[in-house]
Formats: structure tokens, C-alpha cells, sequence
């Protein structure tokens, strides 16, 4: 019995995973240049109910990982994602334009006119 079971599960596909969060080499730049203070580990995302489309993004500076935090390592960059936020945006690029930081969410189904806002 042991050797049917090991052939049927030998028989099945893998998916991709994707990444919990992708940052593009301008979103890294810019977390480099604003962390001025040496205590800070690195930046922690996390996602909030607010505005006209349902949620809106949120990041502020850490120092510490939090116990329930997933950790992206990119180029040298720490992002932590709240437990909270981790399958709303998972798959999500983060970008820098201008001065303010770009998310582009692949499960998003609308925004605000602002683009400040989403819901899923």
C-alpha cells in the first residue's frame, strides 16, 4: 500500500509560489537612503482598513522583527510584513515614484481615484 501512495504523490505537479513581496531596485534605493538611524532594522508594511476603496497600505520604521512578521531580504534591504497583511499582499511588488512608494497588487480589484486606496 506504502508503494501506491508513494507513486501517486510522485505524480503530482508543483505550482510557483510567489513571493510573499518583490521590491524593485528603485523601492531599494529609496528604504536606503531614508534609514538614517542605525537602531532601525529595517521597514515593516502592513496593510489597514481606511478611505473610499476599503484598505490602504502602511510602513514605518522598525527595530525589531516581530514575533508573527514575515522577512523579505532584497539587495540588502529588511522588509517585515505584519501578520495582519501577509495574505493580502502576497505577490505584491513595491515600487518608488517620485517621492512616495508604489504597491502593484496582483489580487487587487479596484482602487480609489487617489491610488491610496484598494480592496480585494
Amino acid at each position: 500500500m506504502s508503494a501506491s501512495l508513494v507513486q501517486t504523490v510522485s505524480k503530482r505537479k508543483l505550482q510557483p509560489t510567489r513571493a510573499l513581496l518583490t521590491l524593485t531596485p528603485s523601492a531599494v534605493n529609496k528604504i536606503k537612503q531614508l534609514k538614517n538611524k542605525p537602531e532601525h532594522v529595517g521597514v515593516k508594511v502592513g496593510v489597514r482598513t481606511r478611505g473610499c476603496n476599503g484598505l490602504s497600505y502602511t510602513l514605518e520604521y522598525t527595530k525589531t522583527k516581530g514575533d508573527s512578521d514575515e522577512e523579505v531580504v532584497q539587495d540588502g534591504v529588511r522588509v517585515f510584513i505584519k501578520k495582519t497583511a501577509q495574505l493580502t499582499l502576497l505577490g505584491t511588488e513595491m515600487n518608488k515614484l517620485s517621492s512616495d512608494f508604489v504597491f502593484s497588487n496582483p489580487d487587487s480589484k479596484g482602487t480609489c481615484g487617489c491610488g491610496e486606496n484598494f480592496n480585494i
